[in-house]
């Protein structure tokens, strides 16, 4: 049986406010492509298949797409819900949509019950383990305590006791952050009591598990595997390779794997330093085509900044500071006493940026405190208490 792994599709999601459903259909389109030219016989996706609870009618359009040409392809599908999914709209129609060969499971009660199929070795149980909530299955699973251990624990019990009934190959799918995986940004944190973390051991002794949550593909085992998100979501998954898993399992379980890799609809590039060495360095020239997260480390803010940034590098997107070697800038909170607001306000801009305001800049802070002023051509002095007009 030849299985396609994947997960975090996270429809509907933005990059920095870019809209990535263009490029979420593209992967689709490589999806659909995969599964002809490899024959893939399983495609599995471990949770998060949209990013919201609520998602946009947009996602929701291409969620029904690419399920329709899964059904259609050679291939039957096993779905599973993640924290990211709300388990009731995932899982409407899940009993009609077995009979397209398409199996959605979100309901935690399913837990234990597989999907069957055969290949020429016999048959191979697929236990689809949505995102577990421990605090709502606390009570009704009777959990030793209110973690992810507990509840994952809980629900692989469930799966060994099927497999026990019935010695077969097992390919199980589960949404959590098992340990060895590595985190990125764009993961919604799911500790509980400050644990979010389960052991990689739950899995011991089944033949392949699908592990979806975090957005870096991962081998924590030969077995155990994240296939991670087919796009990147935030500038800390710069260096991941998106894509997804291709896995062979033969008479005795997983005989080969190899990692798809995912159409790239814009590579990411990190750029740290002052802002003249940035839009000068040739070093930088292969980012000019890239979504850009930009560190400006120039000792006095520069003008313009992003606007000068954008003209070399148009896909520039997240723009800070750090000022290289300078110390942390504070002011002191002394009451500015017998100066005027105007005053003011230029001592905060000069401690704050490292130099004084310019004088149009001075214009527009005296323009804004006579503006506060019952008197608008008053600039007036900052009282013994503190306390001036802005």
């Amino acid at each position: 049986m030849r299985i396609l792994h994947t997960s975090d599709w996270h429809l509907g999601r933005s990059f920095h406010r870019v809209g990535m459903v263009e490029h979420q259909a593209a992967y689709v389109d490589h999806l659909i492509e995969v599964v002809a030219a490899e024959a893939v016989d399983l495609v599995v996706v471990s949770g998060d298949v949209f990013d919201r609870a609520l998602p946009h009618v947009d996602a929701v359009r291409l969620a029904d797409e690419a399920l329709a040409r899964l059904a259609a392809s050679r291939a039957r599908v096993v779905l599973t819900s993640g924290n990211h999914d709300s388990a009731q709209r995932l899982g409407f129609g899940a009993r009609l949509f077995d009979a397209a060969g398409i199996h959605v499971r979100t309901d935690a009660s399913s837990v234990g019950s597989p999907v069957l199929l055969e290949d020429d070795h016999g048959v191979v149980a697929v236990h689809g383990i949505p995102y577990l909530d421990p605090q709502a299955l606390h009570e009704p699973w009777r959990l030793p305590a209110r973690t992810h251990q507990a509840a994952l624990a809980e629900a692989m019990r469930r799966v060994r006791a099927d497999l026990a009934a019935r010695p077969v190959r097992s390919v199980v799918l589960a949404h959590a952050f098992v340990a060895g995986g590595l985190p990125s940004d764009s993961e919604r944190d799911i500790s509980v009591g400050g644990v979010s973390v389960v052991s990689s051991e739950l899995f011991a002794d089944v033949s392949y598990t699908a592990l979806g949550h975090l957005h870096g593909r991962a081998v924590l085992g030969e077995t155990v595997r994240y296939s991670g998100s087919p796009l990147a979501y935030s500038f800390s998954e710069t260096a991941h390779t998106k894509g997804s898993w291709l896995v062979d399992l033969g008479r005795h379980g997983v005989s080969g794997v190899e990692f798809v890799e995912a159409p790239v609809p814009r590579a990411l590039a990190v750029l740290t330093g002052e802002l003249d060495a940035l839009l000068t360095d040739l070093r930088f020239t292969a980012a000019e085509d890239h979504w850009v997260q930009a560190t400006l480390t120039d000792s006095v803010r520069p003008d313009r900044p992003m606007e000068r940034l954008r003209a070399r590098f148009p896909h520039t997107l997240v723009l800070s500071f750090a000022p290289s070697g300078e110390p942390e800038r504070s002011v002191v909170a002394e009451p500015p006493r017998g100066r005027t607001d105007h005053q003011v306000a230029l001592d905060f801009v000069e401690a704050m940026r490292g130099a004084p305001a310019s004088a149009e800049e001075s214009s527009l802070l005296l323009e804004a405190c006579d503006g506060c002023s019952a008197d608008p051509d008053a600039d007036v002095l900052v009282s013994a208490a503190g306390g001036g007009s802005c």
